[in-house]
């Protein structure tokens, strides 16, 4: 009896694995999403996005704080794709040219998301609170290329020379972006990505040579 006593028992689900919470997750947002684009932002609620998801909103709301933040899965995708590319750049090779050579806005540029993904990005020019959920991620971005800035140059990642160009090269990619989604309502298409490394390319060339070279629209960014 007094061994039964001391017996814990355990009730209820077993804990979530970490990859299983971002598939939950991932799957949440891509519902959330498509609600979003078919009814608004502001016309789709929790419940629904919930129904959706197959999920209880309770279980909805510990996965996330509010409605708008569902899109932080997807979102998540384009910002550790840049990511990983700023870990992986040599160090004899240009960051233009790496990104030139090495990046997309998704991993894979197959990947079934993207359309999603680059849907959402679009949807941050006229949300505001969706644009605050994209830039508080994109602020991860920034951070990492200061790491390696720092890394590269034996400085601090504090340093407010690497500070700033960690924040210009993220608005650089930002503003890129930005006219990625704005080219591709209709679909994507390899061509945009090549125009995207492109663009994104030179517009840190032109970042790294100052006002003595041509814009990146003055200099043929659109690579007709």
């Amino acid at each position: 009896m007094g061994e039964r006593n001391n017996l814990t028992v355990r009730r209820g689900r077993p804990p979530v694995s970490e990859p299983e919470r971002w598939r939950q997750r991932l799957e949440v947002s891509r519902h959330a999403v498509r609600l979003f684009r078919e009814h608004g932002v502001a016309a789709t609620s929790g419940e629904q996005i919930a129904a959706a998801a197959g999920i209880s909103e309770r279980t909805l709301w510990r996965y996330f704080r509010t409605k708008e933040s569902c899109v932080e899965p997807l979102l998540t995708k384009t910002v550790e794709s840049f990511r990983e590319v700023l870990r992986t750049w040599p160090s004899e090779v240009e960051l233009a040219d790496h990104l030139r050579a090495a990046y997309s806005p998704v991993p894979d540029a197959s990947d079934p998301d993207i359309d999603a993904v680059l849907a959402v990005v679009r949807m941050t020019h006229d949300e505001p609170v969706l644009r605050a959920v994209y830039l508080v991620l994109r602020e991860r971005a920034d951070a990492t290329l200061a790491d390696v800035l720092a890394a590269r140059t034996g400085q601090s990642a504090d340093a407010p020379e690497i500070r700033m160009r960690a924040a210009a090269t993220g608005a650089a990619l930002c503003a890129a972006t930005d006219h990625l989604v704005s080219i591709t309502e209709a679909g994507l298409t390899p061509e945009h990505l090549r125009e995207h490394r492109e663009r994104l390319a030179d517009f840190l060339t032109y970042l790294t040579d100052g006002p003595n070279r041509p814009t990146p629209s003055d200099d043929g960014a659109d690579h007709e």
